[in-house]
């Protein structure tokens, strides 16, 4: 039996329940997930099928969006400087060829530190303090600043102990204090344990047969960059399906990975960013915005051996994600199917997510759809 479809939009924004009606009719009988989006700061769209409106899902490569506003914010105070060397906030860093490599290069994926050459436990991925002790002193796997590749599991480490030594507080506190409590966000870095209640256990993938062969087709191996970048060629390979249902995970909130939220949450963080949200004026700037949303890594990504773009931080996602979006919007999906964005030109927040792990990874591809329908109505509202 296809789930209810739960939820409001406004005026101008039926067809994107209709959408969602639509997507939600094609799929498993259990599905969840939530969609909420907000156009020059006013929630236009909150829809919700299975659970409820106020369930938390894992969001792993999304909590980057979170972390990164944070560094954002921080750049926007002059607390930190693009083209600063990372040497500056973090001496140690400069090991093994690393000494000349700057904050906006590391930003933009293109250190060459996508892990470590024996990788971590998972008590260590939950640790991110540990984890860029650990790469100060790792050899880099390509020369720094030469290239770029997703460093998926350790980009939020990496930068967060740049905020800490410049700020004497954790990236996590930061974000807390500054972006997730005046907001209300239910987006969290680091889950208190009164709202573990809420959290919906990630479901692993069901692929069709067919798909199955295309994962099993993909290049593999234990000794490959995506290997190391996904911590796959350790003891205790890391199963980014399963890793939001780990209570040290949703309890540490690893900048990288270990975000917990709604769809309300994710859309909510993008559009206090770039959008007056009750009063409140936009987090960033419009040429901090800009700036942060501006490609920066472009091409061949040697980590996930296909076409990607980064700004600072965050995915470029009017490139290869969304192309019918504005110049210069930016976000990030998670492994499981969420995403999140923001598109300054359009005024528009999204958020999405979903319970069961979507193939084929990253963005679930029921994203196209849904963000087109809400972007469309958004430029003719």
């Amino acid at each position: 039996m296809t789930q209810e479809i739960h939820g409001t939009v406004a005026d101008g924004f039926e067809a994107v329940r209709e959408e969602f009606t639509a997507f939600v009719a094609g799929e498993r009988p259990d599905y969840e997930g939530q969609l909420t989006a907000y156009v020059h700061g006013r929630q236009v769209v909150d829809l919700w099928a299975g659970a409820d409106a106020d369930s938390l899902y894992g969001v792993s490569s999304s909590t980057k969006g979170a972390a990164h506003l944070v560094v954002a914010l921080l750049v926007q105070e002059g607390t930190l400087e693009l083209d600063r060397k990372v040497t500056y906030y973090w001496p140690e860093f400069g090991s093994e060829g690393k000494g000349s490599l700057t904050l906006r290069d590391l930003l933009a994926h293109r250190a060459g530190l996508v892990g470590t050459d024996t990788g971590f436990t998972l008590a260590e991925l939950a640790d991110d303090r540990l984890i860029a002790e650990r790469l100060a002193d790792q050899r880099p796997f390509w020369r720094p600043g030469t290239a770029f590749g997703y460093h998926g599991l350790v980009i939020g480490a990496l930068t967060g102990e740049v905020v800490r030594r410049a700020t004497g507080r954790t990236l996590q506190e930061v974000y807390e204090e500054r972006i997730r409590t005046p907001y209300g966000l239910d987006f969290f870095l680091g889950l208190p344990a009164a709202h573990e209640p809420r959290f919906r256990t990630a479901q692993p993938m069901t692929p069709t047969a067919e798909q199955q062969a295309q994962l099993d087709a993909l290049p593999g191996g234990p000794h490959t960059l995506a290997s190391v970048a996904f911590n796959r060629h350790t003891t205790e390979p890391t199963d980014l399906a399963l890793l939001p249902n780990e209570p040290v995970i949703r309890a540490k909130g690893p900048a990288s990975v270990g975000g917990v939220a709604s769809a309300r949450g994710l859309a909510g963080l993008y559009a206090a960013a770039i959008s007056e949200i009750d009063g409140k004026a936009p987090l960033l700037k419009e040429d901090t915005a800009a700036e942060f949303g501006q490609f920066h890594s472009v091409g061949y990504d040697l980590v996930a051996r296909a076409h990607t773009s980064f700004g600072l931080g965050f995915q470029a996602t009017a490139d290869t994600s969304h192309p019918f979006l504005g110049a210069g919007a930016f976000g990030h999906s998670g492994a499981g199917g969420c995403q999140a964005f923001a598109d300054p030109r359009s005024g528009l927040a999204y958020g999405y997510t979903r319970r069961r792990f979507a193939f084929p990874g990253g963005a679930a591809p029921e994203n196209d759809r849904l963000a087109a329908a809400v972007h469309k109505a958004a430029l003719a509202v």
